[in-house]
């Protein structure tokens, strides 16, 4: 048996000398302690001595305690009866059911490489209909693609997101998995209590990782969620729909392990690794010839700066982004999207045909013409305007109210029934405006 000694402790981080037979990365050593904890081997320093995190943050582990080596990794259980389960990071079931057991169930190492998918071909694209007309007509839903919604604290993130899941799932057109990072506890239990009242959690994948957990439960739980989503896209060739709420508090976690491991910052104060540490996590966001995974990211926007390296690291992986404005909330426009800053790269004629991106183009043609009218208005007022000019102007009013929408997952709060729209509808609705 390969055995160490624990030779140091400071806070999360234990470091155990190994005489011989080293362990590896990301393998889990078990600590004599009464609750006989779990460590996971972050790096191998000189003299032997292995880097561990403290994966139950046990403050009964004192020096000197001996290590034993368990030659794995944290896996999180697979198969079919892991549908309609709520897991933390370290694939443990915390919906207050029994464990997931049955016949069909294996385990996977969350930190494995999955394999590589050979000969992939490219699938003729797929719109994924949400329902909620300013994405829909902004930013469409391809199959297999990344989508991020970006934006400060108490903008609408977390309702957007919600409002998605309950949409997408009703419609059965993919595997819901929801990955809540660093998200508040109550916001948790309600987007739990919204999936059973709609009776869609029994189709669904929750992993938490909440903000009032460690950061080595934040920085693991999307590894988590995504080894149980690449097993149903390759074993079970689905098609899986994978919601992130939010992907900042994951570099966030991750800074926080990167201070506690004694590491020099890099850009804008974040941990070195920041650019791995979003590429690792993406890349394995991906498609093959078995399914693909469609991922629906949200990202806090912290100070409601933009310009934040993080923020800007993870917004070069998404295929579209819907940026929300707090301005916009402000005037009571829910979903409050910054329609001049949303960009997407999938609103093209070959997607999403020639009549909805000529419409496209006519919208945004409009709306760049009524940011410019709005200060021109302020001085000298609408009434001064020309008459194309108020004429457009009004369009532009009319646009924005038109995409305005109740929420189905409000209507408690709101009092207000939640509303879904088609795509033709809503080009419909866009082409009576113009005209």
């Amino acid at each position: 048996m390969s055995l160490g000694k624990i030779v140091s402790i400071s806070q999360l981080v234990i470091r155990v000398r190994f005489d011989d037979d080293l362990p590896l990365l990301n393998e889990l050593l078990e600590v004599s302690s009464p609750r006989r904890s779990k460590l996971l081997v972050s790096r191998i320093d000189l003299d032997n001595v292995a880097v561990c995190l403290n994966l139950d943050g046990d403050k009964s582990i004192q020096k000197h305690m001996e290590v034993k080596r368990l030659k794995g990794g944290i896996a999180v259980p697979t198969g079919p009866e892991a549908i309609g389960r709520v897991f933390n990071a370290f694939g443990q079931t915390i919906d207050g059911k029994p464990d997931v057991s049955g016949g069909s169930i294996t385990y996977r190492n969350i930190l494995d490489s999955p394999p590589l998918a050979s000969n992939f071909n490219v699938k003729p694209v797929e719109i994924l209909e949400t329902g909620i007309k300013i994405i829909d007509f902004f930013t469409p839903f391809v199959k297999g693609t990344k989508i991020g919604i970006i934006g400060g604290a108490g903008v609408g993130k977390t309702v957007l997101v919600t409002e998605l899941i309950n949409n997408v799932a009703k419609k059965q057109t993919g595997l819901p998995f929801f990955t809540g990072i660093g998200e508040r506890v109550r916001e948790g239990h309600e987007l739990l209590s919204t999936l059973i009242e709609n009776d869609l959690l029994k189709e669904t994948c929750m992993f938490y990782g909440q903000m009032n957990e460690s950061p080595i439960n934040r920085a693991l739980v999307g590894y988590a969620a995504t080894t149980l989503a690449e097993y149903f896209r390759d074993e079970h060739k689905k098609d899986i729909l994978f919601f992130v709420d939010n992907m900042y508090r994951y570099i966030q976690a991750k800074n926080e392990l990167s201070t506690i491991l004694d590491q020099i910052p890099g850009e804008g104060g974040y941990e070195p690794t920041i650019f791995s540490d979003v590429k690792v996590l993406q890349d394995r966001l991906s498609s093959n010839d078995n399914g693909s995974i469609t991922s629906v990211q949200s990202i806090y926007v912290p100070a409601d700066d933009l310009s934040d390296p993080a923020v800007q690291m993870i917004q070069h992986e998404f295929d579209a982004t819907i940026v929300l404005s707090r301005s916009i909330a402000d005037k009571g426009i829910r979903p409050a999207v910054d329609l001049s800053m949303t960009t997407s790269s999938l609103l093209t004629p070959e997607v999403v045909g020639d009549r909805h991106y000529f419409l496209s183009l006519q919208v945004q043609e409009i709306l760049e013409k009524y940011e410019s009218l709005k200060s021109i208005i302020a001085i000298i007022g609408e009434n001064e305007l020309s008459v194309n000019d108020r004429i457009d102007y009004n369009k532009a009013k009319a646009l924005i109210q038109n995409f305005t929408q109740n929420m189905f997952v409000m209507e408690r709060s709101t009092d207000k029934k939640g509303e879904y729209f088609t795509i033709d509808q809503t080009l419909q609705s866009v082409e009576e405006i113009i005209a």
